[in-house]
C-alpha cells in the first residue's frame, strides 16, 4: 500500500502541470488511452464514479501503469482562514467566538462537508485551513463564510480547488 500511494503522489506530482491529465469526461474518465474500465474490481469503481456524478463532484482516474491500479482523483476545495480586519474586544469575547468556530466546524464534520481542518503552526496572515469535500467552489465558499468567526470579520477566507485520491489519509 505505501508503494502504491508513493506511485499515486509521485505520478500526480509528476503530471499537475499537464492539462492532458486534468481532463474531466464524464463518460469515460482517463488519463491514458486505457479505459477505466478494464482494470480490477471495476464494479466498485463505477459505483463510486457513479455516485460522485450524481452529486455534482469533479473527479478523473490515474492509472499506474506498472500495476494496473486505479486510483479516483476527487476535487476537493481548501478554505484558507486569514487574518480578517474585526480585532476582539476581550478575552471572554475570543473564548466565546472560538467555541463557536469548533462548534460550526464539528457541525461541518457531522454533516459531511468538511474532512479536516487546524490552525497553522506559525503566526503569519495565515491562521489555518479547512478541507471541503463538496461539489463546487461555491458551496466551499459559502460554507466557509458561514463560519461565526469569518462572519464577524475576525478571519477571511481565500478558497481554493485542490486534488487528492478518494478516500485518502494522513499519516
Amino acid at each position: 500500500m505505501k508503494n502504491l500511494l508513493c506511485i499515486v503522489s509521485m505520478l500526480i506530482f509528476l503530471t499537475s502541470c499537464s492539462e492532458k491529465y486534468r481532463k474531466i469526461d464524464k463518460e469515460d474518465v482517463t488519463v491514458s488511452s486505457k479505459r477505466v474500465d478494464s482494470v480490477s474490481e471495476p464494479k466498485a469503481r463505477v459505483k463510486l464514479r457513479d455516485g460522485l456524478l450524481k452529486k455534482g463532484y469533479k473527479f478523473f482516474d490515474v492509472i499506474d501503469e506498472e500495476t494496473k491500479d486505479t486510483v479516483i482523483m476527487q476535487q476537493y476545495f481548501i478554505a484558507f482562514l486569514k487574518t480578517g480586519s474585526t480585532k476582539l474586544k476581550d478575552e471572554e469575547e475570543t473564548k466565546r467566538l472560538q467555541r463557536e468556530h469548533l462548534n460550526y466546524l464539528k457541525s461541518m464534520y457531522e454533516l459531511g462537508y468538511a474532512d479536516i481542518s487546524g490552525p497553522f503552526g506559525d503566526v503569519g496572515e495565515f491562521m489555518g485551513m479547512t478541507i471541503y469535500s463538496v461539489p463546487t467552489l461555491e458551496m466551499a465558499d459559502s460554507l466557509a463564510k458561514a463560519d461565526p468567526i469569518v462572519k464577524i470579520g475576525h478571519m477571511d477566507i481565500e478558497v481554493h480547488p485542490w486534488w487528492a485520491p478518494k478516500g485518502s489519509l494522513l499519516r
